[in-house]
């Protein structure tokens, strides 16, 4: 059986991940050149906006062999604005590279990428890039890895002509004192056996070593420059030798995910799927859990150098792009869902914007194309008022925004406007009450439902049960109010999604004739919307936790311009000329903070931000919107619409 590793290669946008990438292909032999990221020439970038801008928006997956080791090469988006790309891929993967540049050091982005592979576990290399470059400092960026993200890091390599082309790295060998010291750092009986002045040999030590980095108790650090492909050998080397491999069981029920969904012009949907138990082959049937669905596969494809080939089968363990599942989505479930996995959030979308085309002929069109794109990335979520023939989605960033546009008009020859970005605001009830409906004319219709209401903690989302026994309402008409209840909390009072509460059914009835399942739907949203105009709602908005490193002397300004975007902070921390201001900033002031922070302190500050929470907001400091669609408020018309007695 042969041995495979899922290996990402994560990084903030800009610290040279893709050229990593570009070694590694023409190292193994699946290239005859070596791509470039800033000619537009790299293997993994597909996409034209990819390659005139130099920079990755969509993950790609390449298979390579190096040193007898299957390896399946992840290589993610680096900007924010593309997270949830990374967030699928994260699931994918059997351990990760993550690069950090010489120069700029921990970014926000990177923070958000190390506590993410640490929340799930996965063992990580880190690749301290570009030494080769002036203001290159690896001893600081060394200690940001300690001070930022907090792990064990242990060096593997000692540094000579950092800043230079001529940049030297070499290996720490087992017969260094203080490396192998730091290592049994996690290692209580062979740190033991060491103090006790016994020989350790050579086994020990790698044995100890693997161990640790697959249960995430150490993590290396590697250096070098992918420019000048130096330490690029000793990292590929490192990956199939300290790095483990995909634990492979194919007598467990088939189960893997699907991490990427791509639209192909002759075999349609491909979806880059990797598969933890069980196996698959062409025209296979597969079960689709988060669907519910079955459907057959015509192709089981991998990208093996510049083209891709018809492997016709995917064992446990392995990666591949499988065609012929129409109805797959990004972030689906192959046979059994995934046991104990955990979601992980990289980023949130905080924006909504309005999409468009100039001609209202090409609208069919848009709805389309935007539909093909949620299927690739479910966390645009669009919204597609059909009364209104309008188009929103959630973007995480301006930048997407820009992209995506490039990406319509490359990709579908389609040209499409977006409005002004809103901030994405939710609200929570003001306080406890009920919510009743009564819904038993015009017959044939019965559905009487009475909810409790309770405001829940800040973050705590939405919870529902139910205390009326089936003899009330039956199992059925229940089953149906609850699948109901995230529709009707999709637009509150204020027009924003309702969250943080407590929802309990607390008495109802159904009628063994007249009642219907759709009778509950209708009633549900009536009796909430009824519930929560009762209760009143608050504006919650959403807040970001920053951190700004800058000149002493700028210091005053900074201060100042926070104070203005109503942020919070601390008192600053002052060292060697520079000041550190830690605090929170509401996203609606803050969208445009990073240039006028670059314009104030002449390019010399640094700013680290964070999505942080939702947190009360004052109306006006907010944005209410107008209820969209027929509201359930409007209780004749609601009904009406619900019987499709009116469009």
């Amino acid at each position: 059986m042969s041995s495979f590793i899922n290996l990402g290669i994560v990084a903030h946008v800009d610290a040279g991940k893709t050229s990593i990438t570009e070694f590694f292909l023409f190292k193994s032999g699946l290239t005859r050149t070596l791509g470039s990221v800033d000619k537009g020439s790299s293997h993994t970038d597909w996409l034209e906006v990819e390659k005139q801008r130099g920079i990755s928006v969509r993950a790609a997956t390449v298979s390579i062999k190096w040193k007898n080791i299957n390896i399946n090469i992840i290589d993610t988006p680096g900007h924010a604005d593309f997270s949830s790309e990374v967030e699928r891929s994260l699931l994918a993967m059997d351990a990760a590279i993550l690069v950090v540049s010489g120069v700029e050091g921990i970014q926000s982005h990177t923070i958000a990428l190390w506590d993410a592979l640490r929340k799930i576990k996965i063992p990580t290399i880190i690749f301290i890039n570009k030494l080769d470059r002036a203001g290159a400092n690896s001893s600081l960026v060394f200690k940001e890895l300690i001070s930022e993200l907090r792990g064990n890091f242990v060096q593997f390599q000692q540094i000579e002509n950092e800043e230079s082309a001529e940049l030297i790295v070499n290996r720490r060998s087992f017969k260094n004192e203080s490396f192998v010291e730091e290592i049994l750092d996690g290692d209580e009986s062979l740190m033991e056996k060491y103090l006790e002045g016994n020989e350790l040999l050579n086994e020990e030590l790698s044995t100890s070593l693997q161990k640790q980095i697959e249960n995430c108790m150490v993590f290396p650090v590697f250096t070098g420059s992918a420019k000048y492909d130096i330490g690029i050998d000793e990292l590929l080397d490192a990956v199939t030798t300290i790095l483990p491999t995909a634990k492979i069981d194919e007598t467990k029920a088939l189960s893997g995910i699907v991490y990427k969904v791509e639209q192909h012009k002759t075999l349609g949907k491909v979806a880059s799927v990797r598969l933890f138990s069980g196996s698959l082959k062409n025209r296979d049937t597969v079960f689709m859990a988060s669907q519910n669905k079955e459907g057959k596969i015509s192709q089981i494809r991998k990208l093996l150098g510049q083209k891709f080939e018809d492997v016709g089968e995917l064992h446990a363990g392995d990666s591949a792009a499988i065609c012929g599942l129409s109805e797959i989505r990004a972030g689906d479930i192959i046979g059994q869902p995934l046991v104990g996995q955990e979601e992980i959030r990289l980023n949130t979308s905080l924006l909504t914007v309005k999409v468009s085309t100039p001609k209202s002929s090409d609208y069919s069109e848009l709805v389309r194309v935007l539909h093909i794109l949620s299927d690739e990335d479910p966390a645009l979520d669009l919204l597609w008022l059909k009364d209104e023939r309008e188009l929103h989605i959630k973007i995480m960033g301006l930048i997407q925004v820009e992209i995506l546009q490039q990406i319509i008009r490359d990709r579908f020859s389609l040209e499409v406007e977006f409005g002004k970005p809103t901030v994405i605001y939710r609200e929570t009830p003001k306080g406890d009450g009920f919510g009743y409906e009564e819904y038993t004319m015009p017959k044939p219709c019965w559905a009487v439902i009475k909810f409790k209401i309770e405001a829940g903690e800040r973050g705590s989302g939405v919870h529902y049960k139910s205390l009326v026994g089936v003899n009330q309402i039956e199992a059925r008409y229940q089953k149906e109010i609850e699948r109901t209840i995230p529709k009707a909390l999709k637009q509150g009072i204020l027009g924003w999604e309702v969250t943080d509460l407590k929802i309990t059914l607390v008495d109802g009835e159904h009628h063994n004739i007249h009642s219907r399942a759709g009778d509950f739907a209708v009633a549900t949203l009536m009796a909430l919307l009824n519930g929560l105009k009762s209760i009143g709602t608050k504006l919650l908005e959403p807040v970001l936790d920053f951190k700004i490193t800058a000149p002493e002397q700028t210091l005053g300004k900074v201060a100042g311009n926070l104070t203005m975007l109503r942020a919070e902070f601390a008192n600053p921390e002052i060292s060697d000329g520079k000041f550190t201001l830690s605090g929170t900033i509401p996203l609606s002031t803050s969208l445009d903070f990073p240039a006028k922070l670059n314009t104030i302190t002449a390019g010399k500050g640094r700013l680290i931000k964070r999505f942080s929470a939702y947190r009360e907001c004052e109306l006006e400091y907010g944005e209410t919107t107008p209820y969209r669609g027929i509201s359930p408020l409007d209780r004749a018309k609601w009904i009406l619409k619900a019987r499709k007695a009116i469009q």
